[in-house]
C-alpha cells in the first residue's frame, strides 16, 4: 500500500504574500465600520443548544438540532456532493447540519473577501492561514476569536499539550487580539524539501548531502558522470528551492518571503531580507549552480507551468535531472515516471531534509495550518456558544480529527489497540494512493479527507496516512534541524496596512524579478550594489519604518 503526504490540491502551499495583502486590504478598508465600545466575548450570553459541561475530548452533542452556514471552497476535481456521507456522519455526532457556501478554489480568497465586506459571509469562514485575518480587523467583519477562546476547552488544551502558546500569542493584531483560530501541528517539518534519486548518488559516491556544499560536490560528479544533464532542477519556477535554502543563508526567500522583513536580533529590529548579506550568499550560490551546468535553468523560469510536474517529471524520467524540489506528492508523481519509462528500473527515491548552510541546520520556523474565522453576525445567533464549542470539537477533538481523515470506524477503516489505522478494503483513498483497489474513494465519494482534514494533526494521525519514506524525512528533521525562532509580532494597523500594501509590492516585484536575473546570469552579480539602490530608491526606509514602528507599538502594549 503507498501513501502519499500531500493531496493534489495542497502540493503548492499558500502563503499570505504582499500581493494578497494588496488585493484584500483596499476591499476591506471600506468594509462597514465596527462595533466600537462593544465588550469583549459579546454573544457568550447566546447559549440555545449549547452543552453546560463540555469539556476536552468529549463528543460535542447539540442539545437541539441547529443549521449552521459555512463557506466550502470546491477543487476542480473535487466539487462537494450532495451525497457525501461526510456531510451525514457530522450532523449524526453533533446534531448540527451545515449549509455550504461553495466559492471555487481558482478565486476563493478574492470572493472570500468579497463576501466577508460585503456582509454575505457564512457564519464559519475556513480555510485561513495566519497572517490573512489582518485585513478584516479594522472593518470589524469578523471576531476576535481570542475573545471565546475560554469556551474551546480542546483547542485551549492541545495548544498547552504540543507547546504552541508562545506561537499563538505571535497570531494577535494591533488591537492585542487574534482573529483566527489555527489548524495546530504536534510536529512541524517542511512539506516541501528536495527529492533526490539516491541509488544514483550512491552510484557516483556521493553521500546524503547534510549541507549545501556538500549538495554542489554531489551535483558536480553526478554532472562528470551524466555529462549531458542538469543535475538539480526546481520545477516551481525557482520559489520552492529559494524558500527552503533561505533558511540555511540566514535570510527568507521564494513562497517564504512573506512581507520582506527579517529579524535582526542584534539590531532589534527588521531589515529587509532582499538585502542582506544572506540573500546575497544565497544568490550567488545558486548562480554558481547554473553557471557550472548544475542546476536547470529552464525549471526556474516563467515558461514552467509552476506546478513542480510536467517537463520537470519527464526529465527525471529521463535521467536528465537527479535531485529536484518537492514533496511526497511529488516523489509519487517522479517514481511514476521514472516506472512508465522503464519498468524494471531499480530506482531510489528519497525526500531529504533542507541542507544547511551558512547560518547552521536551520529550517523554517514551526508552523500551524489553516484554520477559521467566523463572521461579525456570528455572533447575534441564539446558538453562538453552541456554534464555538462544535468548531472547537471539529477542529481540534481527537474523534474528530479521525473521523475527517478517516471516515467511519469499523465501516470505511479500522483500529488496532495500538492505534494502527487500516483501511476497509471497500474503499480508496487515491488523494494518497492507499489501496487503489478499493471501490469506492473516502474523498471523491464521501467527503473525507477534504481541508478540514488538513488543518489540526496529531503526529499519529500524520503518520497514519504517511508513507514509511515520510516518517523517515520527518524522523530526520526533527533530529537533526532547528526550526529557525519565529519573528516577534509587527502588526500593522488600517491606515498602515494600505500604505505598506502600496509600498510591499513594487519592492517584492523588483526582488522577485532580480533574483532570478542574478540566478540565471541575466544580470551580472556586480550590479548587487546598484540593485539594492534600486529598491532603496523605492522607498525602502519607508516601508521598513512602518514595519518597525509597528513591532515597536505592540511591543510596547504587549
Amino acid at each position: 500500500m503507498t501513501r502519499d503526504l500531500t493531496p493534489r490540491a495542497h502540493r503548492r502551499p499558500w502563503q499570505l504574500g504582499t500581493a494578497a495583502l494588496a488585493a484584500t486590504s483596499m476591499l476591506l478598508l471600506a468594509a462597514c465600520g465596527s462595533d466600537e465600545g462593544e465588550e469583549d466575548g459579546a454573544g457568550s450570553e447566546n447559549t440555545a443548544g449549547s452543552m453546560t459541561d463540555f469539556a476536552a475530548d468529549q463528543q460535542f452533542t447539540a442539545t437541539e438540532p441547529l443549521d449552521f452556514s459555512i463557506l466550502w471552497t470546491d477543487w476542480p476535481d473535487l466539487p462537494i456532493k450532495d451525497s457525501w456521507r461526510l456531510f451525514d456522519e457530522i450532523e449524526k455526532r453533533t446534531n448540527v447540519t451545515l449549509e455550504p457556501t461553495n466559492i471555487p478554489f481558482s478565486d476563493a480568497t478574492e470572493k472570500r473577501s468579497l463576501l466577508i465586506s460585503a456582509g454575505d459571509a457564512p457564519q464559519i469562514i475556513p480555510l485561513v492561514y495566519t497572517g490573512e485575518d489582518a485585513p478584516f480587523v479594522s472593518s470589524g467583519a469578523v471576531l476576535p476569536m481570542s475573545d471565546y477562546v475560554d469556551l474551546m476547552p480542546n483547542f485551549q488544551k492541545y495548544v498547552e499539550e504540543w507547546d504552541l502558546g508562545d506561537m499563538i500569542d505571535n497570531l494577535r493584531q494591533d488591537d492585542g487580539k487574534y482573529y483566527m483560530v489555527p489548524g495546530l501541528q504536534e510536529v512541524s517539518v517542511p512539506v516541501f524539501s528536495m527529492i533526490i534519486r539516491k541509488d544514483v548518488f550512491d552510484e557516483v559516491g556521493a553521500k546524503t548531502p547534510e549541507t549545501w556544499d556538500e549538495l554542489r560536490d554531489a551535483l558536480a560528479k553526478i554532472k562528470e558522470k551524466h555529462p549531458e544533464s542538469y543535475p538539480l532542477a526546481d520545477g516551481f519556477e525557482g520559489q520552492s528551492l529559494l524558500n527552503y535554502a533561505a533558511h540555511a543563508f540566514g535570510t527568507v526567500g521564494g513562497w517564504g518571503f512573506g512581507n520582506g522583513t527579517f529579524w535582526d536580533e542584534g539590531a532589534g529590529e527588521f531589515r529587509y531580507a532582499a538585502t542582506s548579506d544572506g540573500y546575497q550568499e544565497m544568490v550567488e550560490y545558486f548562480h554558481g549552480l547554473v553557471e557550472d551546468g548544475l542546476l536547470d535553468p529552464e525549471s526556474l523560469t516563467a515558461s514552467n507551468d509552476g506546478s513542480g510536474g510536467g517537463d520537470v517529471s519527464e526529465k527525471v524520467a529521463n535521467s536528465a535531472v537527479f535531485a529536484a524540489s518537492g514533496s511526497s506528492g511529488t516523489v509519487e508523481e517522479f517514481r511514476t515516471a521514472l516506472k512508465a519509462a522503464d519498468p524494471d528500473a531499480d530506482v531510489e527515491l528519497i525526500q531529504i531534509a533542507p541542507p544547511g548552510g551558512p547560518a547552521g541546520q536551520v529550517v523554517e520556523p514551526r508552523n500551524f495550518w489553516h484554520g477559521f474565522m467566523l463572521s461579525a453576525e456570528a455572533k447575534d445567533s441564539p446558538n453562538f456558544v453552541a456554534m464555538v464549542q462544535f468548531l472547537d470539537w471539529l477542529y481540534y477533538s481527537p474523534d474528530a480529527r479521525e473521523m475527517l481523515r478517516w471516515g467511519i470506524e469499523g465501516e470505511t477503516y479500522t483500529k488496532d489497540a495500538d492505534g494502527t489505522i487500516t483501511i476497509d478494503p471497500d474503499y480508496s483513498l487515491d488523494a494518497f494512493n492507499i489501496n487503489p483497489d478499493g471501490k469506492t474513494d473516502l474523498q471523491k465519494d464521501l467527503g473525507f479527507s477534504t481541508f478540514l482534514a488538513e488543518s489540526t494533526e496529531s503526529r499519529a494521525l500524520k503518520e497514519s496516512y504517511s508513507s514509511e519514506q515520510f516518517v523517515e524525512y520527518m524522523d530526520t528533521v526533527l533530529e537533526t534541524r532547528t526550526p529557525r525562532d519565529p519573528f516577534p509580532p509587527a502588526p500593522l494597523d488600517d491606515a498602515e496596512l494600505e500604505q505598506a500594501s502600496l509600498l510591499a509590492t513594487p519592492l517584492k516585484d523588483t526582488v522577485d524579478t532580480n533574483t532570478l536575473k542574478f540566478i540565471l546570469g541575466d544580470r551580472p552579480l556586480s550590479e548587487w550594489d546598484a540593485y539594492v539602490g534600486e529598491l532603496e530608491g523605492q522607498n525602502l526606509q519607508g516601508y521598513l519604518d512602518l514595519v518597525n514602528g509597528a513591532q515597536q507599538r505592540f511591543a510596547a502594549k504587549n
